[in-house]
């Protein structure tokens, strides 16, 4: 008959081979359950949990009245960030654990630890950690309370709970922003003395998970440092623990926001040093333009800073500019008003190049005494002092700090003095401040990143 119907009685082959192999994974199943958790063991705990906390008082530490406690500290850092400049205040999410030994929750059972939820901590004695520095702290409670608790049977407890902490961080901002900074995490117990619970940190106790899933967006993690000392205070000596972070500020932001714009302004002020002096309208507008746009960049890089009283690495660079661009309008304003109010000179004759004694005239060029020591002859500082109004005649040497023949004209060296031509300020200003704004990066990058 099944070989007349052989596709009719496959199908109850396979049902009752499917069936099968339901039941046998069902079996094996119930079987596996009670090998890993049989009913003995789960007696075992229960008897034992009722038997530990039959007679404890939670509101007594181990060991009172005999010797301190000892708790000993683990941290895990799972991410650090961000940090506050304003506020001067960072976030970090931390699973903070707590190992101390409690003599009353001893047992002897082939249960080696005891595994249990969070119902059971608030019926134990727990300590009192609390973070000193801390402004807002918040323990996870979804879906159930992050919280861990176990039990050795020679009484040690293990208590861990995961936390978020906005702690304070005093940032100082004298090098901003290239500065860098140690942030602390601060904990201690809150109303045990160090007579009374005494904390201590373990071997390779602190530890950090991977640092690219961390919010530090202008900031480097360099490294952490633990530490312990005793707080002395008119209730008593208390153990303080602090774990530092130090940070590393990235300075690409502030580079690209503020050190860039600056310094491209600066040189823009400069190019007022190549149009024609008589071009006003021109060098006027550039040079205003320039100083309104440092002022601007001066407000908005102390939006990123707290209001300090002292000077940061970046308001120096930002005055520094502001001071060069200004330089440059005032530059133009001092030579258009000494060329300005200079009068042309009135000849009489062809050979003679030099005005009538009765005018007035303002020089275009100007000598500095560099050289206190050298002085002019005798006889030429009787001569000024007998013809004070006496001019400058031609082939003589000059006798006031103004010249006024072709000699003295050429600019160069004579008797300590050198000869300073107004006309030719913007020639001068084309080489004195790009050298001198390059001398002063220079000296600031060196001192500032490598001092």
């Amino acid at each position: 008959h099944c070989v007349l119907t052989e596709w009719d009685c496959s199908l109850p082959v396979y049902s009752r081979t499917e069936s099968m192999e339901e039941y046998d994974y069902d079996y094996l199943s119930i079987n596996k359950t009670w090998v890993l958790t049989p009913k003995a063991q789960e007696t075992d705990a229960t008897h034992i949990l009722n038997s530990l906390l039959k007679n404890y008082d939670n509101k007594l530490r181990p060991d009172i009245g005999i010797k301190p406690t000892f708790i000993d500290v683990d941290i895990y850092v799972n991410s650090i960030g961000p940090v506050s400049v304003i506020q001067m205040e960072y976030t970090i999410d931390i699973f903070f654990a707590q190992t101390w030994y409690d003599r009353r929750l001893r047992f002897n059972s082939t249960l080696k630890v005891l595994t249990l939820n969070t119902n059971m901590v608030s019926r134990i004695w727990i300590p009192d950690t609390f973070f000193r520095n801390s402004k807002r702290a918040d323990s996870h409670w979804i879906t159930t309370p992050n919280q861990l608790l176990r039990i050795w049977n020679d009484g040690k407890v293990l208590y861990t709970l995961r936390l978020t902490i906005e702690a304070e961080c005093l940032l100082q901002l004298q090098n901003f922003p290239m500065d860098t900074h140690s942030c602390p995490l601060v904990f201690s117990s809150y109303g045990y003395p160090r007579e009374e619970i005494i904390y201590r940190w373990r071997r390779y106790s602190i530890e950090v998970s991977d640092q690219r899933t961390w919010r530090l967006y202008q900031f480097d993690f360099t490294g952490l440092r633990n530490t312990s000392e005793v707080l002395r205070t008119g209730a008593g000596d208390y153990m303080v623990m602090t774990v530092s972070f130090d940070l590393s500020r990235r300075m690409g932001y502030f580079a690209i926001q503020t050190y860039i714009p600056c310094i491209l302004t600066v040189v823009l002020s400069w190019v007022s040093f190549w149009i024609k002096r008589d071009s006003t309208p021109a060098r006027t507008s550039l040079g205003i333009t320039t100083v309104l746009t440092m002022t601007t960049l001066s407000t908005i890089s102390r939006k990123h800073l707290p209001r300090v009283s002292y000077i940061t690495a970046m308001d120096l660079f930002v005055s520094v500019c502001f001071i060069f661009v200004f330089a440059a309008l005032m530059e133009y304003a001092t030579l258009n008003y000494l060329v300005g109010n200079k009068k042309p000179p009135e000849h009489n004759s062809k050979k003679s190049r030099l005005p009538p004694a009765n005018t007035h005239v303002m020089p275009s060029f100007t000598t500095i005494n560099i050289n206190n020591i050298m002085h002019w002859p005798p006889e030429v500082e009787e001569e000024e002092e007998e013809e004070p109004g006496s001019s400058c005649l031609e082939g003589k040497e000059c006798e006031r700090f103004f010249c006024c023949i072709e000699d003295c004209q050429t600019g160069t060296w004579r008797e300590g003095r050198i000869r300073i031509h107004i006309s030719r300020l913007d020639s001068y200003s084309r080489v004195f401040f790009p050298t001198a704004f390059l001398l002063f990066n220079i000296v600031y990058w060196i001192a500032y990143l490598y001092l």
